[in-house]
Parts: C-alpha cells; structure tokens; sequence
C-alpha cells in the first residue's frame, strides 16, 4: 500500500483509480456467453457452469430435499444471528414505505401516486470465494415488502453441484422458491432472456465480480432493469488524530478480504496516523485466513495524507467510495459535506461490516464511482412509482383552456381538440 503526501488536486485521478479491466474487453468475452444463453437456453448453462465452475449438473433448479439438507446443516447460532439482521433489515425498509400521495394541484385538479411492487425479479447471490448468503437477505427482504410477485434467485455451485447451506437456509427463510444453480454471466443472461428452467425477469439485482457486471450492463441493451453497476468492493477511510488505529486497519482488511480487485484508500490527516496504521495492517494481516486477497488487494490501494479538511472533503467526494468510514472528530460534520459516497459511517464503534451483515442498511451498494449518480440499494429499488389524475368537469373548465393554448402552440390539434370537445359537453362554451 503505497503513501502519497499532500498531493496536487491534478494527480487525484491518477492515485484513485481503480484497478479494473477495460469495460470493452470484458463485454467482448461477456457478449458470446449472453448471446449463447439466449439462443440455447439450458444447454448453454450447463456448459458454461461445467466450463467455468468445473460442475456437471443435470438439475438447474434446487430441489425442495437440498434446501431440507441445508437448514439441517446450518447451526443454530448462525441461524439465529441470520435472524436478528433479517428483523433489523426489515425494520429499516419497512420505514422506507411511501404513503399514498394525493395532491389537488387546483380546484377540481387531482393527481395521485403510488408505489408498485415490480412483478419479476432477479436476485444474482456470490458465491464462489464467499457464499454471501447476506446479499439473500439484502435483496430479498426489500423486494418481499415492496410486494414484488416473483423472485428468482441464481448463485454458482461448488464443486460438488451444491449451493452453500447458508444461502439455501436464508433463501427459504424469506420466503424464495426459485432457486437456481447458476452463477457468473451466463446467470445473468438467463435471467435476461428466460430458458426452459429460469424465468425472465424484468429487473436484476445483486454485486459481483467484472464479467457479471458487465452482463448486468448488457442486460439494459436487451431492455432488462439493473439495480446498479455493482462491481468489485471498495472502502475508504477518513482518519484523524482520534482514530483508533487498530480499527482503522481491520476496516480497510475487512474490504480487502473480498479479493484481489477490491481497493481500499485512507484518507489521514498526518504521515503518523498512516504509520500507525500500516503496522497494524502488518500485525493483522498474518492471521487472516484470506490473507493472499487482501495483500493483493492492498497492492491495489493508497493511503494519501491530507493535512486540510477540506481537501480530505474534496478528495474523498472525488472518489465517491461504496463504503466510507469516518474515523474523525465531528464525524457528522464532515458526513454533512459528503455527497458521493454509497453508505456512510461515522465514529470509532460503527465498522463497515455492520453495515454488510446486521445493522439494518442495504449492503448493496454502487461501486467503481458510481456512488456520484447512484444510490444503494432499497426499497425503492424494487417498486416503481405510478401516478393517476382525475379531473372533474369544474377543474376541465379551469385546466382546459391552458392545455388547449399550450397544444395549439405545439401545432398539436389532436391534443387540442381532446380538451376542445369536452369543454363543448360540460358547457363552458
């Protein structure tokens, strides 16, 4: 992890790049899996997870009898700490319900709108390094108040054919029946395009690694909704002389852990602070089982010393981190001035793995920058917003005359006349 010091606001984008594959690569070697998909259906599944994941499978769809093995296999205390952030999941979308808005814009005017769950939805679960039977909870949660009719569920297989147990229990607790053993592109295209096993959807939600989000991508050009470009992990943290070092350090592992495309950055108000901090990243990298991603990981990433708040500011809004912590003084003073970034946290006691598992947020969230046009993942995410208006004949009388001048002035007679005929009937003229 290299350290920069005070560096000039041009080189920003050079030291905050990601460490990506050029999008137009990925979709040249994504575009003939989805192509594939759409044209042989189910064969072409079984090939590419035989080709990628090193599987045969005869069955797409998991049985009713593996999810019975799975909530057997899975022990009690993971299950109940699956439910505590399941309640605090729904806790927390449940409050984002929009109430039913009517507003009479004039006399006799009235719009309304209200929110619509969407009928068909895919959930795209990890599961190849990490099984992320979280993101079941995250996306399914929300889409299960938002009232969405059907969800789909697609996470790649072990070597053995079998989905993690923790992902079938989860899946089965929130209520999710459609589960299919498929991962990487070749999952998103089914749900793209259907096969004979997988249902199309209308929109897809969940992170992955490049090649899913690019298919992801390539899914809107087949007229497919995406949540957001949700690619490799990132974190950036914001630290001062309050931090707490050894937090600081296993925050930025904790991001790291997720493999060898993530990217970590911290942002530290003194070379002291980095110092600090480096050799706790040394100390706590030995122990971690998934040490050979983080050090890749952490080759990937920077710590940059700020002495100016404001440029930290500047800076860390440049970036527009998926996750940001802020290990700070006055921590909601500098939350107050952030305006990209995809969930924040503030304070020495609040890590960004509360946020992955159980505190209540979503931890679906956008990545690669797009924290700067995006929004994380919430119940918001899985309605859509309908408005309706209603007018009676003593607003059309008020209402009529002003959309009749403004058609005539678009040289749009139809539209005109639409009012013009119906002003005759309730007797204005």
């Amino acid at each position: 992890m290299k350290t920069v010091i005070n560096p000039a606001r041009s080189t920003w984008a050079d030291l905050l790049e990601r460490p990506t594959m050029n999008f137009e690569a990925i979709e040249g070697r994504v575009k003939p899996v989805m192509e594939a998909v759409q044209s042989r259906g189910d064969a072409a599944l079984r090939e590419f997870t035989q080709q990628f994941d090193g599987v045969i499978l005869t069955d797409l769809q998991v049985s009713d009898q593996e999810v019975i093995e799975a909530t057997e296999q899975v022990d009690l205390s993971l299950k109940q700490a699956i439910a505590v952030a399941k309640k605090n999941i729904e806790t927390f979308h449940e409050a984002q319900k929009d109430d039913f808005v009517k507003v009479e814009t004039m006399p006799g005017v009235n719009c309304y709108r209200k929110s619509v769950g969407i009928d068909k939805v895919g959930l795209y679960i990890p599961g190849g390094t990490a099984p992320l039977f979280s993101t079941v909870l995250m996306l399914a949660v929300p889409a299960k108040i938002a009232g969405c009719r059907e969800l789909v569920l697609c996470t790649p297989p072990n070597k053995e054919g079998k989905v993690h147990p923790a992902i079938l229990y989860t899946a089965q607790l929130v209520g999710i029946d459609k589960i299919f053993k498929v991962g990487g592109a070749q999952a998103v295209a089914a749900m793209t395009f259907g096969t004979e096993t997988i249902p199309q959807v209308y929109k897809i939600f969940g992170p992955g690694n490049q090649y899913v989000t690019a298919a992801k991508q390539l899914a809107m050009k087949y007229g497919v909704s995406i949540d957001m470009p949700a690619g490799p992990s990132e974190v950036a943290v914001y630290a001062d002389e309050s931090a707490v070092p050894v937090f600081v350090a296993a925050d930025l592992l904790s991001q790291a852990e997720h493999g060898v495309d993530s990217q970590v950055v911290l942002v530290a108000s003194s070379e002291a602070i980095v110092g600090e901090v480096k050799a706790e990243l040394d100390k706590q990298l030995k122990d971690l089982p998934r040490a050979e991603f983080a050090q890749k990981a952490l080759s990937n990433s920077v710590a940059i010393v700020l002495a100016k708040r404001t440029d930290a500011i500047d800076l860390l809004n440049e970036y527009g981190a998926e996750h940001l912590i802020l290990s700070v003084n006055q921590a909601w003073d500098i939350a107050n001035r952030i305006v990209n970034a995809g969930s924040v946290f503030l304070g020495n006691y609040t890590p960004e793995s509360a946020g992955d598992y159980a505190s209540g947020t979503n931890h679906t969230l956008p990545t690669n920058g797009y924290a700067k046009m995006y929004s994380g993942v919430s119940l918001d995410s899985f309605v859509k917003k309908i408005t309706y208006q209603e007018i009676t004949p003593e607003g059309l009388k008020v209402l009529g005359p002003v959309v009749e001048t403004m058609a005539a002035a678009e040289e749009l007679e139809a539209h005109k006349n639409a009012v013009t005929l119906r002003l005759k009937e309730v007797g204005d003229v």
